[in-house]
């Protein structure tokens, strides 16, 4: 990266003969050379870097630099957002604060089984803060007994425009929705559980602290309940609301700020197994790819696997009216741009948000995008090495599986895709770099947890739990021991 400072050794060639009268003293700003048995004495001051030559090189030489360039350069671009402290957690130890301490039950919004689909859907839209609605059996009930978050909403929308793959135990009920909403019957949320692939639904009460819900959310599970000692619903917690604590108050608690200089590739965090989709391939594919891996977002990239952008199940609010749907039959670079107008609206500037990290980001850096984006997981993109003694990262041998076209897709052949800029001449194939991996809230609370003592489960189980049976038939498993790239196109 940048080049190591060469010290020259210089001399100067000259003669000595033996003369009897004494050399001259010597100032500071004369030298003396003997020739020929003369003193020739001229005023020259020695230089500094005359001075320096013949000195031992210095350590400095030897050390290599912690980022490449690329990395100095993005974070120049997209320096960590500032961190706000709160004096409250100040000389605490995070393990006992309170999970009540850090909700609040203007964030907790309840629905009915009987509450049609759409009006579950306008809560869903109000509720910015953890994108999910409680359900309860009916309106005088206080016991939750699911949940409708855009994952639903998702599925949801796949069995309406016909493009959903059910299995076959569930055709008959998939063609019933989708039958209904056309006919603009409303659906009420108890019809459509069978197709929601839910966690369980986890409860802790608000004076359990922290070490508790750092254990289970670092073992898989996204969010969880927050109840009083009446069983009173009185907040939600989630993975994201945590690593945001953690990031504002982590200066208070020295073993997590410890680890916020360290570079992902000595936390050796993250995964390789990754699932992306090819930027020109419809919007559909996208959406099923998430809907039947249990994702809540996923890589686009270009041909060439550089990461253009990120859908994630949350911009599905951007179809549920009518007049959106045709962006279904569009590709995905498509509907990025569509994400990015949208954003640009909200917050009245253009909006380029930044998905990626590489492996010698350091974890605050991957921690403040995180908390930055409001994103589930970072994707990891190739870097070059930042020294010569180091190997470069591996490219990985990735294994990318092309579907089969279903039926969904070869109706969309002969839609019309409009003009879109190729996936490889937009800014983020060039700002990024190859797709070679992916880090996770799970992954990041994970090293939290197992850094302070604690012992959360693998999370893979949860990650399969969630994942529908059918999908690990058509495609090499994720979690799988070798790395895989799967990309859809």
């Amino acid at each position: 990266m940048d080049p190591n400072a060469i010290y020259a050794r210089g001399g100067r060639d000259s003669k000595e003969t033996s003369i009897s009268p004494p050399p001259p003293q010597r100032t500071g700003s004369s030298s003396s050379i003997h020739k020929s048995g003369h003193i020739i004495t001229h005023s020259h001051r020695s230089s500094f870097a005359e001075n320096l030559r013949g000195l031992p090189p210095s350590p400095r030489n030897h050390r290599h630099p912690s980022f490449t360039q690329s990395a100095i350069q993005e974070l120049l671009n997209h320096p960590p957002a500032p961190r706000q402290h709160s004096p409250r957690f100040a000389g605490r130890d995070w393990r006992d604060v309170a999970i009540g301490e850090l909700v609040s039950k203007d964030e907790v919004f309840w629905v009915d089984m009987d509450t049609s689909v759409e009006d579950a859907t306008m809560a869903l839209l109000k509720n910015t803060s953890t994108n999910v609605v409680i359900i309860r059996e009916n309106a005088t009930s206080s016991v939750p007994v699911s949940t409708f978050d855009y994952n639903d909403l998702n599925a949801y929308i796949l069995i309406v425009v016909g493009l959903a793959h059910p299995s076959e135990d569930l055709v008959e009920l998939y063609d019933s929705i989708a039958k209904r909403a056309q006919d603009r019957v409303n659906i009420p949320l108890r019809d459509i559980q069978p197709i929601c692939r839910k966690e369980s639904l986890v409860t802790l009460q608000g004076d359990d602290d922290l070490a508790k819900a750092i254990e289970i959310f670092g073992s898989g599970v996204h969010r969880m309940l927050v109840t009083n000692h009446n069983t009173d619903v009185v907040g939600i917690f989630s993975q994201w609301k945590l690593i945001e604590f953690f990031w504002n108050e982590g200066i208070n608690f020295r073993v997590i700020d410890d680890l916020y200089p360290r570079v992902l590739r000595d936390l050796g965090v993250g995964s390789q197994q990754i699932l992306a989709i090819n930027a020109d391939s419809p919007l559909t594919e996208a959406l099923n790819l998430m809907n039947q891996e249990g994702l809540s977002s996923v890589a686009v990239v270009d041909n060439g696997l550089n990461v253009v952008g990120n859908i994630s199940s949350a911009d599905v609010r951007l179809l549920t009216s009518s007049t959106s749907l045709p962006l279904l039959q569009n590709s995905c670079m498509h509907f990025i741009s569509v994400i990015l107008t949208e954003k640009g609206v909200e917050k009245g500037k253009d909006s380029f948000p930044v998905f990626y990290v590489n492996p010698y980001s350091t974890l605050a850096h991957t921690v403040a995008k995180l908390v930055a984006t409001h994103s589930h997981r970072m994707w990891v993109v190739e870097s070059a090495s930042p020294s010569p003694s180091a190997p470069g990262t591996p490219s990985l041998g990735p294994t990318i599986f092309v579907p089969t076209p279903s039926s969904s897709q070869t109706s969309l052949t002969g839609s019309h895709f409009p003009s879109v800029p190729p996936a490889s001449t937009l800014p983020g194939s060039h700002l990024s770099g190859r797709l070679i991996g992916v880090i996770t809230l799970t992954d990041i609370l994970n090293l939290f947890a197992r850094s302070t003592g604690l012992n959360p489960t693998d999370p893979s189980e949860q990650r399969a739990r969630r994942r529908r049976s059918s999908s690990s038939s058509v495609r090499p498993s994720i979690e799988s021991t070798r790395a895989s790239l799967d990309i859809r196109r």
